[in-house]
């Protein structure tokens, strides 16, 4: 039976040096403490238990500790055990140099994340509750490559309900963001002697970057007022598309070219990555169904919890064709690289119906803000007109040509941070953009969403 003493006390790292293991010890503590790495009021373990930590006798941590005791480095009190005492102490050797403070700016408008301040804490801690309360001791264990079966299950059914995926839990991978997807994915292309992918002329930059990192080119296909055309599709490995709410012009992919790149896909062979941006927050209308449904063979649908919840859970989800499952779990690594127990929380918080309230309540905030958004600019900006606003998290402002700069200048004295739409284009892109700002209003908490009007509408020209 372990005796008691043994699991009292704190860990303590030491390396005893000198001519004596007493003088030793007591210089190692006395460096300690004098470089701050031991802080005052630390408690340290009982004699007993450093003379076993550091197999040494007992009666020489006792007159180390009594001889730093008298130096007044240390304090001993009955019932209170050895501690630092509370004197002054020198930098630590370690200490990095603090940073200057750096201006941030007063209201970010930037597009891609959510409001963090209404993150269900309550209802995700008793959802966290839950879920390790019942969960099996081997749901702790590295697990399944695709991820936790209870939130492939759970992903399985909430998609197929609120979505229109075609899913079964075996063809769905976990991983911890859209752009750790696409890794997997420019992994798999590559893979498969893959050369370039097909995107849109307007997206993100990170995810053009992350196919070139797996050696893939990225074509970009034109983009009109029915959204991106998919008539140049030719002999590509992929396209990667945002069909229910394109990124960052905002449109809807029209009904016939959501036909004819699955129609391509076929013919081909290729594969359509489907990034279901915005897919869960439409608000004019019911939300468009995933392009996945059509052909669950030939469409990769990839979807995330960092705009519905937030981005720091690191919590998304490829549904895969059947042929590339095992592909894919071998390119994401031999085992489950995200962490279980989030993963396990929100298949609880997804079961129990408590991210369909929590997306429900969301929707409304949000509308609320575009709605505000709309009517300010109306009434104080009649020349910007506001694009995209059927969904999503941002707008697109077009402004009168050739002001583009003057206003992303002008919102930088407003305090605002905020991007252009030059920033999203493709750089293949033939077609020249517009001039125009997409401006995020999911950030911002509710309490500076007024403030942060009123800098938008004075940083745009007049």
């Amino acid at each position: 039976m372990a005796k008691t003493w043994a699991t009292l006390g704190v860990d303590l790292h030491l390396e005893p040096t000198g001519p004596g293991v007493r003088r030793g010890l007591t210089d190692a503590l006395r460096e300690a403490v004098r470089t701050g790495r031991l802080a005052p009021g630390t408690r340290l373990p009982s004699s007993r238990t450093l003379a076993v930590d550091l197999g040494i006798a007992r009666n020489t941590v006792a007159d180390a500790y009594a001889d730093l005791v008298a130096e007044g480095w240390l304090t001993a009190q009955q019932g209170s055990g050895t501690r630092v005492a509370d004197r002054p102490v020198g930098r630590p050797l370690a200490a990095a140099p603090r940073p200057r403070a750096s201006t941030r700016p007063a209201y970010d408008l930037i597009p891609g994340v959510p409001d963090l301040a209404s993150f269900p804490r309550a209802e995700w801690l008793k959802a966290c509750r839950r879920a390790l309360a019942t969960a099996p001791y081997q749901a702790l264990d590295y697990g399944d490559p695709r991820g936790r079966v209870e939130l492939r299950t759970a992903l399985a059914g909430y998609l197929a309900r609120a979505r229109g995926v075609r899913a079964d839990p075996e063809r769905i991978l976990v991983c911890a963001g859209i752009s750790h997807g696409l890794r997997i994915l420019g992994a798999v292309l590559r893979a498969r002697g893959a050369r370039t992918v097909a995107v849109e002329s307007y997206g993100l930059d990170v995810h053009w970057n992350l196919l070139a990192a797996a050696g893939l080119g990225t074509v970009p296909l034109p983009f009109d007022e029915r959204g991106t055309n998919p008539g140049e599709l030719t002999d590509e490995a992929a396209v990667l598309l945002t069909p229910a709410h394109q990124f960052p012009m905002g449109g809807t992919l029209h009904r016939d070219r959501r036909a004819a790149v699955v129609d391509w896909a076929r013919r081909t062979g290729g594969l359509v990555v489907e990034d279901d941006y915005d897919g869960e927050f439409r608000y004019d209308r019911q939300p468009v169904g995933a392009l996945q449904g059509l052909d669950p063979d030939h469409v990769v649908y990839a979807g995330t919890a960092s705009k519905s919840l937030a981005p720091g859970l690191r919590l998304a989800w490829l549904v895969l064709p059947p042929h590339l499952v095992q592909e894919a779990a071998k390119a994401k690594g031999g085992i489950d690289s995200c962490g279980a127990l989030d993963q396990l929380t929100l298949a609880e918080f997804l079961t129990s119906g408590a991210y369909d309230r929590h997306v429900r309540a969301a929707r409304l905030r949000y509308r609320r803000r575009r709605d505000a958004l709309v009517a300010e600019l109306a009434r104080r900006a009649p020349q910007v007109r506001a694009t995209g606003i059927a969904a999503g998290l941002h707008v697109v402002l077009r402004l009168p040509p050739g002001t583009e700069r003057e206003a992303l200048r002008s919102a930088a004295w407003q305090g605002l941070a905020v991007h252009g739409l030059h920033r999203y284009r493709h750089p293949e892109a033939t077609a020249e953009p517009p001039d125009a700002l997409v401006v995020g209003y999911g950030t911002p908490p509710d309490s500076a969403w007024a403030g942060a009007l009123d800098a938008l509408c004075a940083a745009l020209p007049e």
